[in-house]
């Protein structure tokens, strides 16, 4: 159902997902290409889903953010920048998108760990 309007704003969420590493990423989305698609003066697309390894994470009902996950696994690009991160991708009422990557850090391997099991 959105999943023409999500190709339209797919080149910015792909510079939001590589963005994101550094900062939590937003941008405006134009309510005007939601109600085209859905045909209601007042559509309710909001939805707040965690993406793990480019999948939905628990599976959501929410159309908009399926047929967004769709299209972001569809691209080459967004697929091998999902695979082996964590996002949080949030829609509000006020068609603000936000992306947050919620992969947890990499525990660091203390050096003089690694020598001792090398023993």
């Amino acid at each position: 159902m959105y999943t023409y309007t999500w190709k339209k704003y797919l080149p910015v969420i792909r510079i939001l997902l590589k963005k994101s590493v550094d900062a939590e990423q937003t941008v405006n989305l134009n309510r005007i290409d939601f109600e085209r698609t859905t045909k209601l003066r007042k559509p309710v697309v909001t939805f707040n889903v965690d993406v793990i390894k480019g999948r939905l994470n628990p599976i959501v009902k929410s159309v908009p953010a399926r047929d967004l996950i769709e299209i972001l696994q569809e691209d080459e690009t967004t697929r091998s920048l999902m695979r082996p991160q964590q996002y949080n991708i949030a829609l509000n009422g006020d068609f603000v998108l936000t992306i947050k990557n919620i992969t947890p850090p990499e525990e660091p391997v203390e050096v003089g760990e690694e020598e001792e099991s090398n023993d």
